[in-house]
C-alpha cells in the first residue's frame, strides 16, 4: 500500500512542477521588459499548487483553478519571448490538465494553448507548416492524455471488478457455511434434542415406577442422576442449536427450559405464564431474568423440595416483570439474612436500574423483579 508520504517523494509528482519552473529559470536571461517579468512571476506563483508539499494545505479547488492561469501566463510569455523555453511549461501543463482533470477544464486549457499558438504564429509571422506542427503537438498531447485516462479508467474498472468478485466469493462461502450450519442445527434439534427429551420423560416414568414399587434408594438415585443428565443435555443441545443459527435464545424459551428441567428433576408442577408481546431483549436483561429464575428454583429445591412453582413473565412497553412463586402450602418463615444468591441477583438488577422484591408470601416464597427493557 502506497502512503501519502511516499507519494510525495515520487518523481512524477515533482516533475509536473519541474516542467514549469525549469523552463522559466532557463528563460531568465532572455527576459527584458517589466511585463515579461510580471508574466514570469504570475506563472511561477500559479504553479505552486503543483508542488506535492502543498497537498495537505491547499483547498480542493485551487489546483484546477491554477492550471488555466499557468497555461495562459506561460503562453503569453512565450509570445513575448519567442527564444525562450517557456513553451515547455505551457505544453506540459496542458497535458497534465487534460490527463488529470475533467473535460471542461481540459477544453479551457486546450483552447488557451491553441490561442497562444495562433498569437505566436501571427506575431512572429510563422509559416503555416510550422504553425501546423505546433498544433500537431497539441493533437499528440490530446491523444496521449486520452490514452492515459482510458488506461486509468480500465485499471479502476478492473480493480472494481476484482473487488466485486472477491466480495461475491466471500458472500458465497458465507452463505454455504450458514446453510451447512443450519443443516447441522436442524439435525441436532430434530434428532438429538428430541431423543434427549424422550429419554428424560422415560426416566421420569421409570423413577416414579421405582418409587411406587418400593425400589432401593440407590436405584432411585441412579435414575434421578440419569434424568438430570438428560435434562442438562437437552438444555445444552438447544443452546448449541441457537449458537449454530447465530440466534440469541429468547428469555421466555430459556425460562421454560429451566422449568422443564425442574419438573423432570422433582416431579412437581412448574408453569410459565407469558403476558404481553415477547420481544428481543438486551443480553444483560435476559441474563438477569434467567439468573433470577435459576436462583429461585435452587432455593426452592433447598428449602421446599417438591414444591410447585409458578412463574409469570410480563412484557410491558418500557420494562419487563418477572414473578417466581413456589407453592409450599404455608407461609415460610422470614429469612434471617439474604444469601449470596439473592445478593448477586439484587446487584445485577440494580446495575440495570431495576427493582427487586423478595420475601415470604401467603403460601410460599415470592420473588418479583422489574427491569427496563
Amino acid at each position: 500500500m502506497t502512503t501519502r508520504s511516499s507519494r510525495r517523494l515520487g518523481a512524477p509528482e515533482w516533475s509536473r512542477w519541474a516542467f514549469v519552473v525549469l523552463p522559466l529559470i532557463i528563460s531568465i536571461p532572455n527576459l527584458g521588459a517589466w511585463w515579461s517579468w510580471a508574466l514570469f512571476a504570475v506563472t511561477l506563483v500559479a504553479s505552486t499548487p503543483l508542488l506535492p508539499a502543498t497537498e495537505d494545505f491547499r483547498p480542493a479547488w485551487l489546483q484546477p483553478a491554477a492550471m488555466p492561469v499557468v497555461v495562459a501566463a506561460a503562453g503569453a510569455l512565450w509570445v513575448l519571448e519567442p527564444d525562450s523555453w517557456v513553451s515547455v511549461a505551457m505544453f506540459s501543463t496542458t497535458f497534465y490538465t487534460m490527463r488529470a482533470f475533467g473535460r471542461v477544464l481540459s477544453a479551457v486549457v486546450l483552447v488557451t494553448s491553441g490561442a497562444a499558438i495562433v498569437a505566436w504564429a501571427v506575431v512572429h509571422r510563422l509559416e503555416w507548416l510550422n504553425a501546423l506542427a505546433l498544433f500537431a503537438i497539441l493533437v499528440v498531447m490530446v491523444l496521449l492524455a486520452s490514452s492515459r485516462r482510458d488506461r486509468a479508467a480500465r485499471l479502476e474498472q478492473t480493480e472494481l471488478a476484482l473487488a466485486r468478485a472477491q466480495t461475491a466469493t466471500e458472500e458465497h462461502a458465507r452463505a454455504a457455511a450458514l446453510a451447512e450450519r443450519a443443516r447441522i442445527a436442524r439435525e441436532v434439534h430434530d434428532v438429538l434434542a428430541h431423543s434427549l427429551a424422550g429419554l428424560a420423560l422415560n426416566l421420569q416414568g421409570a423413577r416414579l415406577m421405582l418409587v411406587r414399587d418400593g425400589a432401593s434408594p440407590d436405584a432411585v438415585a441412579q435414575i434421578e442422576r440419569a434424568q438430570k443428565l438428560a435434562s442438562d443435555g437437552l438444555s445444552e443441545a438447544r443452546k448449541a442449536v441457537a449458537a449454530l443459527r447465530e440466534d440469541a435464545v429468547p428469555a421466555e424459551r430459556t425460562v421454560a427450559d429451566l422449568l422443564t428441567a425442574y419438573r423432570l428433576d422433582t416431579g412437581a408442577r412448574a408453569d410459565l405464564v407469558v403476558r404481553g408481546e415477547p420481544r428481543d431483549l438486551d443480553a444483560g436483561v435476559t441474563t438477569a431474568l434467567v439468573r433470577a429464575v435459576q436462583e429461585a428454583l435452587s432455593n426452592t429445591r433447598k428449602h421446599a423440595p417438591g414444591a410447585d412453582v409458578d412463574v409469570e413473565l410480563v412484557f410491558a412497553e418500557s420494562h419487563v416483570e418477572l414473578t417466581v412463586l413456589d407453592r409450599q402450602g404455608r407461609r415460610p418463615p422470614d429469612a434471617p439474612a439474604a444469601g449470596y444468591g439473592l445478593r448477586g441477583m439484587a446487584e445485577r438488577v440494580a446495575l440495570l436500574e431495576g427493582k427487586l422484591d423478595s420475601g415470604p408470601g401467603e403460601d410460599g416464597w415470592r420473588i418479583h423483579l422489574t427491569v427496563p427493557a
